[in-house]
């Protein structure tokens, strides 16, 4: 990293007005996985301070699992989704009630916030999410997220909070993200091999060809890799958010804008709507929609709208207004959108023309399957 890159890169962290910081299950458990309270007092004590010099801080959190394992008799993390939730059911209490009481210490207010992908997929539920963060942030509390474990499937969830954190960043426009775990930084190797090299900036794909960041946590009480934070932060840089990737020792470091870990460049491109990032990382397809090599063209090539003459094949059950992925022959999706009309209504539309369909069956049929404002290209 030039020396002007790593200026803008610690000119970024020590303007940020807004912060996301996501904590990993290694970083605030023992070995035997109990809360760790010297490490969560520590997070405190950082953020804390960050907060008392007017940074608004929002913490992701991962760790309930972990916390719930020891008084549950557990030895190792739970691999059937009902051990999992039952432990998260006991340790999301424990790990909100320790962080209750470090913050109080400071005089802050810890503030549970449980999500769950159904959350950011429903606009309404997405709106009210984004409310009552911003509302917490206004009165002055410490926003503590996490997924709600206790309700979430194996189909229908997160999978890991670095996700989770990249969209809570987008959701509140946050200047930065910072992912904390016990790596210090991305590297273009295995970190214990001689000759490895860290890497201190990211400003777009082509930075990491050739790197391998599929490796999974030290301690295996998390459920997130290495892979994980790079997508976590390609979702947050698409949205503007500049990220630090590093270990929770150098929290401090890196809110205040010191050179550690790897600083992920916000991409230079223009910003996507809301709407854009929601549809693109905040869903999941409900069904899918499968398109003609000219309908293809027009939706990737021309930001068109999807027509009923385009679609050749329906695949799910889904109604008006869900999301639902557009692939084109081979299978491959090409774009998101929402659709206007249920799954089985699609089939006496497909090949005709709108000005048909209108004459036809009549005029509320003129609507497109999926209209361009509601499609994102993946």
């Amino acid at each position: 990293m030039s020396a002007e890159d790593l200026g803008q890169a610690c000119s970024a962290m020590t303007r940020a007005r807004r912060v996301v910081v996501k904590v990993g299950s290694s970083s605030l458990t023992t070995a035997e996985g109990t809360i760790d309270h010297d490490r969560v007092a520590q997070l405190a004590d950082v953020l804390a301070q960050r907060r008392s010099a007017g940074v608004e801080i929002v913490l992701v959190s991962s760790g309930a699992v972990a916390a719930g394992m020891t008084p549950l008799g557990l030895t190792r993390r739970p691999r059937d989704l009902a051990t999992q939730q039952a432990a998260a059911s006991v340790g999301q209490g424990l790990l909100l009630a320790r962080y209750a009481a470090e913050f109080a210490r400071h005089g802050l207010t810890a503030a549970q916030v449980l999500l769950t992908v159904e959350d950011m997929m429903r606009r309404v539920q997405y709106r009210n999410a984004q409310r009552t963060l911003i509302r917490l942030l206004e009165i002055g509390a410490v926003p503590i997220v996490n997924e709600n474990d206790t309700v979430a499937t194996h189909e229908i969830r997160f999978g890991d909070n670095d996700r989770l954190a990249a969209l809570v960043a987008h959701l509140l426009r946050a200047d930065a993200l910072v992912l904390l775990s016990d790596v210090d930084a991305l590297y273009d190797g295995n970190p214990g091999l001689p000759g490895t090299k860290r890497i201190a900036r990211v400003d777009g794909p082509a930075d990491l060809e050739g790197v391998d960041v599929g490796s999974a946590g030290k301690r295996g009480v998390g459920t997130g890799g290495m892979v994980t934070k790079v997508d976590s932060a390609r979702i947050a840089t698409a949205a503007g958010v500049c990220t630090v990737l590093t270990s929770a020792a150098n929290a401090h470091a890196a809110l205040t804008g010191s050179p550690v870990g790897t600083f992920f460049a916000p991409a230079r491109h223009r910003r996507p709507s809301t709407r854009q990032l929601w549809l693109a990382h905040a869903t999941a397809g409900r069904g899918s929609v499968v398109l003609d090599p000219g309908a293809v063209r027009a939706v990737v090539g021309r930001n068109a709208s999807l027509l009923p003459a385009g679609v050749v094949r329906v695949e799910g059950d889904f109604v008006a207004g869900d999301p639902v992925d557009l692939l084109d022959e081979t299978g491959s999706a090409v774009a998101r959108g929402l659709v206007n009309y249920d799954a089985a209504e699609i089939p006496e539309l497909m090949g005709r023309s709108t000005r048909w369909l209108a004459r036809e069956l009549g005029s509320e049929y003129k609507r497109e399957i999926v209209h361009r404002d509601d499609l994102v290209v993946l």
